[in-house]
């Protein structure tokens, strides 16, 4: 193994070492009474080193979910055909594997982690602002322009709307395989509205730039 991916490997288990001991305590105290110096000192590494690692305190909760950050993007990028479509495919095969990110996932731990973030809300503001990025990067896989900068601000509104009312509804008591079938129904008629109502360049597969 070259000096670089191993270098690149030691970073990686930093970053996942020091989230997860972070999203540990702060399930176990709320995130506002954890100090950046307190997981700092349960991940035995002092707190410049953590700042290196992660600009901001939501930055520990976030890391979780950062490698969906230009998932829709990738999805486009590599797809054959209909953006939308293959959105929707996409989203159907979340759900078929219970994806945590579709919110159709009663896994406690799972759970435990979405109501950290849904119900915090310094955490919200920040996971906005991956949302932001997300949707520019889509924006651009689509081909940059009004149409569909427009065009992706609706599909990521869809798939966020989407995943909370899963999430909500198995918060509030429900299993993942009774939501089942009414999260794949809505995801249907949702991606079924976008490509009806999207420029035809993007129903057709093509890009609008």
């Amino acid at each position: 193994m070259s000096e670089i991916g191993l270098r690149e490997r030691k970073r990686q288990r930093m970053y996942q070492v020091v989230s997860d001991v972070a999203i540990r305590l702060f399930l176990e105290k709320g995130f506002d009474a954890v100090s950046v110096a307190e997981v700092a000192a349960a991940a035995e590494i002092s707190k410049p080193t953590l700042f290196r690692y992660f600009p901001a305190k939501e930055d520990l909760v976030l890391h979780r979910i950062a490698d969906h950050e230009g998932e829709a993007a990738r999805v486009v990028t590599q797809a054959r055909g209909a953006p939308v479509e293959a959105l929707r495919r996409h989203f159907l095969a979340g759900l078929e594997r219970c994806d945590p990110v579709t919110g159709l996932n009663d896994d406690p731990r799972v759970l435990a982690f979405h109501g950290l973030l849904y119900e915090t809300p310094s955490l919200v503001a920040r996971a906005y602002t991956h949302q932001e990025r997300s949707e520019a990067a889509l924006a651009e896989a689509l081909g940059g322009d009004l149409d569909a900068r427009l065009a992706a601000g609706q599909i990521m509104a869809v798939q966020r709307i989407l995943a909370m009312e899963n999430w909500r509804r198995i918060a509030a008591g429900e299993r993942a395989a009774d939501v089942r079938a009414d999260a794949v129904a809505a995801a249907e008629r949702a991606f079924g509205w976008l490509a009806a109502g999207l420029p035809p360049g993007l129903r057709a597969g093509t890009r609008t730039g």
